[in-house]
């Protein structure tokens, strides 16, 4: 689950990381009285939406020469020009693609003098089974050109969980950002409560980009990108609360209400598929006989009548798809079940789509029994490579 930037330093700064003032606005009047609390004379706009490179995006509805999702401005007005031509706005980074999102929240913070730009990240590195932290004197918007034409300035420092944060790694972050002195303390301080944050809310990845130094020689958290491992929310009611749907997929939101997990793709055949590992291969042999998948969506190992109708339906909520293909390996679920649940359920979706069914393991004879006697136009197959074959012929006849 990500995460708005406002939402992210206000979690931060809990564990005693320094963040400008900032306050978040879902309206013009509310930019503008956000920034009348801050000090001034400078004060920076921002639109908020879970992508990156907002500073070099461009608006759809804006002119090419418009700036950005990330405005300096010098007063109250400005703000409000800002914010009017920010709010309602679609903004298209390296990121979003070119469809963009639309702009609804905004994040108005106090200007930051800058001496210097830096980065630092965390994340879990899952071949190590450690969290990695990366740094690079070289923060800022180009980031990305950094790592790709100059990877040598980028350095990763590993810290064991087990172990836990330890001076030296403060120490090192510090080196390999030529910090001397006080900045040198006030990094080593810093990386400790970043980490701190990291562990103690089940992040999954942390990225502050920059990290400035001030020209009155302070380390500064300028913006700050949070995802958290969706797996652990539990233990996190208060982050789960932070959640905004309107910047997810709406179908992934409504995968959600039934615990399905469902990515959209861009082929054209759904399918639908229990097991991760399973959907994965179901994907790759679709690819293989010449046509792509429509989404990744995995129903679990508990698929129920109502699991797969939700399922169906989101599928089938894609004008791309053109077929189905549900490969079902029963093994804690039985396959009777599973096909009277995908008999119920394409009776009420009402599909008008090829569909075709592969089943394998406990009761798979009564199952694809159930299936022959339902009265409706399913496609059986006998083994994976079987469904595949027969799901992008069902497609192309039907085209």
């Amino acid at each position: 689950m990500n995460i708005h930037e406002y939402q992210a330093k206000e979690l931060l700064a809990k564990f005693g990381v320094a963040v400008p003032a900032g306050h978040a606005a879902l309206s013009v009047d509310e930019a503008v009285a956000a920034a009348g609390k801050l000090p001034g004379p400078l004060y920076v706009v921002k639109a908020q939406i879970h992508a990156g490179g907002r500073g070099k995006g461009k608006f759809k509805e804006l002119p090419a020469e418009a700036k950005g999702g990330v405005r300096l401005t010098k007063s109250l007005d400005e703000v409000k020009a800002a914010a009017t031509e920010m709010l309602g706005n679609t903004l298209v980074t390296i990121q979003t693609g070119e469809h963009g999102k639309q702009v609804n929240r905004l994040y108005v913070t106090d200007g930051a003098d800058i001496d210097k730009e830096y980065y630092l990240s965390m994340l879990v590195d899952r071949a190590t089974g450690r969290i990695a932290m990366v740094v690079s004197t070289e923060g800022g918007m180009d980031i990305e050109a950094v790592a790709h034409d100059t990877p040598e300035k980028i350095q990763t420092i590993v810290i064991d969980p087990a172990e836990g944060f330890q001076p030296h790694h403060g120490r090192a972050a510090a080196f390999a950002l030529k910090l001397t002195g006080d900045l040198n303390k006030q990094c080593v301080k810093l990386v400790e409560q970043l980490y701190n944050a990291f562990v103690a809310t089940d992040m999954s990845m942390l990225e502050v980009n920059p990290l400035v130094e001030t020209k009155d020689g302070q380390l500064l958290v300028l913006d700050a990108k949070v995802s958290f491992d969706s797996n652990a929310l539990f233990r996190h009611k208060d982050i789960v609360e932070l959640r905004d749907v309107t910047e997810e997929d709406p179908a992934e939101v409504e995968a959600s209400k039934y615990d399905l997990a469902y990515i959209k793709l861009d082929g054209d055949i759904g399918c639908m598929v229990n097991g991760a590992g399973l959907a994965m291969a179901t994907m790759d042999i679709i690819k293989l006989n010449g046509m792509f998948p429509a989404n990744f969506l995995d129903v679990g190992g508990g698929a129920t009548t109502e699991k797969v109708t939700a399922a169906f339906k989101i599928i089938l909520a894609d004008p791309a798809v053109k077929g189905i293909l549900v490969n079902i390996f029963g093994g804690i679920m039985r396959c009777d079940i599973i096909a009277e649940g995908i008999v119920t359920a394409a009776k009420e979706v009402n599909i008008q789509v090829p569909l075709v069914v592969r089943l394998e393991g406990t009761n798979v004879e009564k199952g694809k029994e159930i299936l022959a006697n339902s009265g409706l136009a399913i496609v059986p197959a006998d083994d994976l490579g079987d469904a595949a074959r027969k799901i992008v012929a069902e497609v192309k006849q039907a085209a």
